[in-house]
């Protein structure tokens, strides 16, 4: 019976031990096999996550992009470069970078409707170069038609007489066409009056009643 109840003492104790043993087990964290096994299971982002990743982004872009162009403003405006070495070191605020730039433009504009109004200028010019041009290609033709006109020999006087007909035919023209008020409007008159009593037609008639005039009181 002693021997008996000893065991039977034993053999409580080492189900008390197997008992308390599995209870701490399961109590104690995952074995490195286990840690193992869950690292290997991908993570899932959420669909918030996600959102806010693609919105962090899309910020970052819109904030790079906008740096990019006012970095570009700077390098083409040229009134964005640095004059004062006092202040060399600081950097241009986005404003004045702005300022800057809408100045420049408008200098722009102003120059181009500068360089417009020069081109229009210029091409009344090549048109009175031309009317010229016809002007003394009949003058050219019409003495060669007539070879012998010409041989006569002419006193300066009477040439001057002749140049002096046409001169005050057209400047009684010109007068009346001419306004003085300003330089601007002086420079648009004469163009218009030259593109209206200059016109070849025009100068054949003038030449032609001056040379007659002349000729009544020579001959």
């Amino acid at each position: 019976p002693a021997l008996f109840m000893e065991n039977a003492r034993k053999g409580s104790i080492v189900s008390r031990a197997n008992s308390i043993g599995s209870t701490s087990a399961s109590s104690v964290p995952n074995t490195d096999d286990e840690d193992s096994d869950y690292h290997q299971e991908p993570y899932k982002e959420s669909y918030k996550d996600q959102r806010r990743r693609a919105h962090t982004q899309a910020e970052q872009k819109r904030r790079d992009a906008i740096k990019k162009g006012y970095n570009d403003l700077q390098a083409i405006v040229p009134t964005c470069e640095q004059q004062d070495f006092s202040i060399s070191s600081q950097k241009l605020s986005k404003a004045i970078v702005l300022q800057k730039t809408i100045d420049y433009i408008q200098f722009l504009h102003k120059e181009k409707k500068k360089q417009e109004e020069e081109v229009s200028t210029l091409r009344k010019d090549v048109m009175a170069l031309k009317i010229m041009k016809v002007n003394y290609e009949q003058i050219v033709k019409a003495h060669q038609d007539n070879p012998n006109e010409g041989k006569n020999q002419i006193s300066d006087e009477v040439k001057f007489n002749v140049f002096q007909g046409i001169m005050d035919s057209l400047f009684q023209s010109f007068n009346a066409s001419i306004s003085v008020t300003s330089f601007q409007e002086l420079s648009a008159c004469v163009f218009s009056w030259i593109e209206e009593h200059c016109k070849p037609q025009t100068l054949r008639d003038v030449v032609i009643g001056v040379l007659h005039k002349v000729k009544s009181q020579l001959y």
